[in-house]
């Protein structure tokens, strides 16, 4: 098993079996990174967009993780064109390599989201959720798995309504689901092509929206409509008047209290002419203290301590308060986090953050860094290809439960999309 370490001193990353920086304080601190590959093969393997929010792709154990793999990632799949959904058994190895398990297959992903995994807080060692979809009727829906019994013990499904998980609460009970099929005709990178959707034509439906749905008795309810964030962005002076209104990225605070979501419209512009919209919304989990229309904080924003996000704001990276609704603080310097409006992510116990970007030749790098000391280090390149227009896929970033790893994916030396683990060693020198 091939690994690389780096460590790092004020910035510089070396490698260390080259060069061994010189320290020259006592309080300066060593960060050690080293860099695994863990699938291999002929198949795609990835985990999938989302890094924020707590959504964490080891189990509690950290004995095993799950990821998607597919014999291609040069179009967007469609009907009949299925992932598998597979177990990376870390604490098992054939022939020096971790063994990969086959479990099951979905048809509901894409290569920039995957297929939402989320581990089930209330069996986080061997239960996950994943979205699939109806081969007939192409409506979306919602599968819980269990590892211990090797088959599917739950599906989440609404009639002809395609809801699909969008995020677990981090402390369980519910989760957040919306219309995926949507987003295939509105926003076809965050959507699952081919898919059913009831509410082609109408621009901001009643019944649709975002929905969370109760883990355990699989009610589900609309917690804010399309046509209510409409009326309480058009009263905030935006313009929706008969605009295509859809949701992405719906973000569960770590206390579990905030939903932040996008609503958006065109995109980049409608045909008529109108600039897209891109609304930055929040509202509580019991549907009150809907904010429609925040300061916009770009990049891929992400929760912090209580009602604060992490975003990016005159290229810097910044801390906002949803209530106060105002930047209050910045994290880092340009130097740190070149790109502040990377994909980010912070560590579960909050002492670190990561930021993923790339540059003009499809490299990706990282930034991580610790919030508590100030130290950070920037990791070597990752090969990530090009991928253009609706064909996409991000550096996201993604923390074990240890605060210590973080899942990235990139390309091998043939090309093919794998996964890695960047580990982290961290302590005063």
């Amino acid at each position: 098993m091939k690994r690389r370490r780096f460590v790092i001193d004020g910035g510089k990353v070396f490698l260390s079996s080259l060069c061994i920086p010189n320290f020259v304080s006592a309080n300066l601190q060593h960060i050690g990174v080293e860099i695994e590959q863990i699938t291999f093969g002929s198949d795609h393997h990835f985990f999938g967009y989302i890094g924020q929010s707590l959504t964490i792709p080891w189990n509690k154990n950290g004995n095993r993780l799950v990821c998607l793999s597919s014999s291609f990632h040069d179009h967007l799949p469609g009907k009949g064109e299925v992932a598998s959904v597979n177990l990376i058994n870390l604490d098992r190895r054939i022939k020096g390599r971790y063994l990969v398990e086959k479990l099951d297959e979905s048809q509901g992903w894409n290569p920039q989201q995957g297929t939402m995994f989320y581990w089930n807080p209330h069996r986080p060692n061997h239960q996950f959720f994943f979205n699939d979809r109806d081969p007939k009727s192409g409506v979306i829906f919602t599968v819980l798995y269990d590892i211990d019994k090797r088959q599917r013990v739950k599906t989440f499904q609404f009639g002809h309504r395609s809801f699909g998980n969008s995020g677990v609460c981090p402390l369980g009970k519910y989760f957040l689901a919306i219309n995926y099929a949507r987003m295939a005709r509105l926003r076809p990178v965050t959507g699952y092509k081919d898919s059913y959707d009831w509410t082609y034509g109408v621009p901001a439906p009643k019944d649709d929206g975002i929905a969370i749905v109760n883990i355990e008795t699989g009610e589900k309810e609309i917690l804010i409509s399309f046509e209510q964030m409409a009326k309480g962005l058009e009263q905030n002076g935006f313009d929706v008047k008969d605009r295509n209104l859809f949701i992405n990225h719906t973000l569960w605070s770590r206390d579990g209290q905030w939903i932040y979501f996008f609503v958006r419209a065109g995109w980049k512009s409608d045909k008529d002419g109108r600039e897209g919209l891109n609304a930055a919304c929040s509202i509580k989990v019991d549907g009150s203290q809907f904010i429609a229309g925040h300061q916009h904080i770009g990049g891929h924003p992400e929760w912090f301590n209580g009602t604060q996000i992490i975003g990016s704001s005159e290229k810097q990276q910044v801390i906002y308060d949803i209530l106060q609704r105002k930047i209050i603080g910045t994290i880092g310097s340009p130097h740190i986090f070149p790109k502040p409006e990377g994909d980010i992510s912070v560590s579960p116990d909050g002492k670190w953050l990561v930021n993923g970007y790339n540059n003009k030749s499809g490299a990706n790098f990282y930034s991580i860094m610790n919030l508590k000391t100030g130290a950070w280090v920037k990791t070597p390149s990752f090969v990530t290809g090009d991928y253009k227009k609706d064909l996409r896929i991000d550096p996201a970033p993604r923390w074990n439960h240890n605060n210590n790893q973080i899942l990235v994916s990139g390309l091998d030396r043939n090309k093919i999309r794998q996964l890695f683990v960047i580990s982290i060693d961290y302590k005063s020198v």
